[in-house]
């Protein structure tokens, strides 16, 4: 090989190495710059993720998706307004509130009304009839149309007449006959008392034994005036004067025990016999305006279980 083929293979050479470390220094840029960027975009992912745990605590997907893991690293999707759902859902909310106090003030303002007429027009039974509740004593300005108790003031022992042989012969206390029969009738012993005492009551009553009865639910009343039987106990024992041909004397357990909870076991039958006590003091105005009450605060029980009382109260007296 001559001289000029030497110096020409060299050259060849020589271009062939530059153009080789050229191609190699342009292959590196972009794989170190493509580097540079995963690093980059890993790093801007991460901090992303932090702050979507800041605002929303938890990350229980209830905002944004999870993590899904492909075959190419960790890629998360969140949705392109994240907030939207949750705060149309906020408004949705607080309109339904919104609506729900509306109707719950407007319920309060309607039973408000209810109640101040009822209760006026309880004042003016009380008022026009005199009757007052036990512990609730009625003005002195009721006036003489006022029940007052059929024993008034005594009238001095001078002007009284004297007794005739016949009162004088009367015996001051229940018979021996009297007292067997009353206590032959058992009391109940069972884990409560207080329904005890009531049982008894109303196994006297019941036995048409009234004055003891009177006096045993009297008891109770004192003794367990919180009771479950409570409102059974205060009808009961004015049935026990009603029945006992004392209707004055039990038109205030009636009014008591209607006034004391509307809502209890026996405030209907309580209601419909003060009228019926009002009926037996000839008094058609009071007894109309219970009859009133009654028809009104009970429909169900007037057309239910009371029609047939209710019904034939109403027939006694004219109302209008």
């Amino acid at each position: 090989m001559g001289a000029c083929d030497v110096s020409f293979a060299r050259s060849i050479r020589l271009t062939l190495g530059a153009t080789a470390l050229a191609a190699t220094a342009l292959t590196a840029v972009p794989a170190a710059a493509q580097d540079n960027s995963e690093v980059r975009i890993r790093k801007l992912e991460a901090e992303v993720r932090a702050l979507q745990r800041k605002v929303f605590p938890g990350g229980d997907g209830k905002f944004f998706e999870p993590e899904i893991s492909t075959g190419q690293g960790s890629v998360t999707f969140t949705p392109a307004n994240p907030s939207t759902t949750a705060v149309t859902d906020i408004l949705a909310r607080l309109d339904a509130m919104e609506a729900q106090m509306q109707q719950l003030t407007a319920q309060v303002e309607e039973n408000g009304n209810s109640y101040r007429d009822l209760a006026s027009r309880l004042a003016a039974l009380e008022v026009t009839s005199g009757v007052a509740a036990p512990g609730n004593p009625l003005p002195a300005a009721t006036g003489p149309s006022a029940l007052a108790p059929a024993t008034a003031t005594p009238a001095p022992a001078a002007a009284r007449p004297a007794p005739t042989p016949a009162a004088a012969a009367r015996p001051a206390g229940p018979t021996a006959e009297r007292l067997a029969a009353v206590q032959a009738i058992m009391k109940p012993q069972t884990d409560d008392a207080g329904d005890d005492e009531y049982s008894y009551g109303f196994r006297l009553w019941d036995a048409k034994f009234f004055p003891e009865a009177q006096q045993q639910l009297a008891l109770f009343l004192e003794k367990y005036p919180n009771h479950a039987r409570t409102s059974w106990a205060r009808n009961l024992l004015g049935r026990a004067y009603l029945d006992d041909g004392k209707p004055r004397e039990a038109a205030p357990w009636f009014l008591k025990n209607y006034q004391a909870d509307k809502q209890s076991a026996r405030a209907p039958d309580s209601l419909l016999y003060l009228a019926e006590s009002m009926i037996q003091l000839k008094d058609t105005d009071r007894a109309c305006i219970a009859l009133a009450e009654f028809s009104e605060t009970y429909p169900a029980v007037a057309s239910g279980r009371l029609k047939d009382q209710y019904e034939a109260n109403r027939k006694k007296v004219k109302c209008n």
